[in-house]
């Protein structure tokens, strides 16, 4: 049991450093991209009920955790950060229980049992996490036969970070998305943050198939997708027309449900 104790706080991530950044962005509600975007399509995947025990992986500040509560079911969140995992024990310790932990190896805390979540959740958090295989591997063995996974994500056919954008086509005045590569996976350090610029964090590129093949390697069958355009409405500007159209049809985030095959 001490050796079990001894691996859990030896969770390593480039979060820990840019905590107090990253909080200070996000805030205690979360950013106007949580509030109007990630969180209402996380619930309307979800869809949980009173009773349900939900797994918020990679919870981070825990912004998901009042609204898991809203709904009476019971919420757990877990994230590799420890100052992140303060954070929301801080600010919602009263909608929920917080833990430090390994999403690829979710079994070696001594909190969390096979089969027990009716629902898990990763809120723009699985793009951070690496080997995809073993995180997808822990959130299944976490789940109740028939429960469900829902996963979202900065959409990846068109969101590929460093290696797509917006252009403009003066002669058809028409704003487009620029894809430069999409099926090879990439892992794709981010700028430095923080007052010192001394923390920098990774995101991973993998292509759709990887995330479909990845549930479904797991037991878990996609049963619903949702691609969700951004939320912002340019007013004025020589483009605001083709930039709204642009908006409207590209989105930015994906959503995915899938369920665990009854055994």
């Amino acid at each position: 049991m001490a050796q079990r104790k001894v691996r859990q706080m030896r969770v390593q991530t480039s979060w820990d450093p840019i905590a107090e950044w990253y909080t200070g962005w996000v805030g205690v509600e979360g950013s106007k991209h949580h509030r109007r975007l990630a969180i209402p399509a996380v619930l309307d995947l979800l869809c949980p009920a009173p009773g349900e025990h939900i797994l918020d992986i990679g919870c981070g500040p825990g912004i998901l955790a009042p609204f898991i509560a809203r709904q009476r079911a019971l919420y757990t969140g877990v994230d590799a950060s420890a100052k992140l995992i303060a954070f929301a024990r801080r600010h919602h310790g009263k909608h929920g229980r917080f833990l430090q932990g390994d999403a690829t190896n979710l079994s070696t805390r001594q909190h969390l049992h096979a089969g027990t979540f009716d629902g898990v959740v990763f809120m723009l958090s699985i793009q951070d996490m690496e080997p995809l295989e073993q995180v997808l591997a822990s959130a299944a063995w976490a789940l109740r036969s028939g429960g469900r996974a829902v996963l979202l994500i900065t959409h990846p056919c068109f969101r590929v970070p460093r290696q797509s954008g917006w252009g403009w086509d003066e002669g058809r005045r028409l704003r487009y998305r620029r894809v430069d590569r999409y099926l090879s996976r990439l892992a794709v350090p981010m700028k430095a943050y923080g007052g010192g610029r001394h923390g920098a964090t990774r995101s991973y590129h993998r292509p759709l198939e990887d995330y479909i093949n990845g549930l479904a390697a797991c037991g878990l069958l996609v049963d619903h997708i949702r691609e969700i355009p951004t939320y912002k409405i340019r007013q004025t500007g020589p483009h605001a027309k083709a930039e709204n159209r642009a908006n409207r049809e590209i989105p930015l985030f994906l959503g995915l449900r899938a369920l665990k095959q009854q055994v």
